[in-house]
């Protein structure tokens, strides 16, 4: 089985800045992508960032320019730099990879228990 180890979050203020990880560990033959994504109370789960193994990124408008996603092949980790925090920000973050584990000939999904982010004015 493969787990999905997430940290970094905390309470930080308006304007501040958090980096999150996220650290793949099992019997990994290779990720596809891995990506962030968030949920705040009262509303559903949402894309943050994504990137692939070649280092392809997207994001939505609402986190473009602010937040950054990388990653660390040879860790299987994924990190989040999370700038000009603002109090909508404020949710769960979750890490999810699509993973290839042989012998399997399709991939599997994953999610990490989440982590808090709260962002106070």
């Amino acid at each position: 089985q493969v787990q999905l180890v997430e940290s970094g979050g905390g309470l930080v203020q308006a304007g501040g800045s958090l980096r999150l990880s996220c650290a793949a560990s099992g019997s990994i033959f290779s990720i596809n992508f891995m990506a962030w994504y968030r949920q705040a109370p009262g509303k559903q789960r949402e894309l943050v960032a994504i990137i692939t193994s070649g280092g392809s990124t997207n994001y939505p408008d609402t986190v473009k320019g602010r937040f950054t996603i990388s990653g660390d092949n040879a860790k299987n980790t994924v990190y989040l730099k999370m700038n000009s925090l603002k109090p909508e920000d404020t949710a769960v973050y979750y890490c999810y990879a699509l993973i290839m584990q042989l012998p399997a000939t399709l991939p599997s999904h994953y999610w990490g228990q989440g982590t808090q982010v709260t962002v106070s004015s």
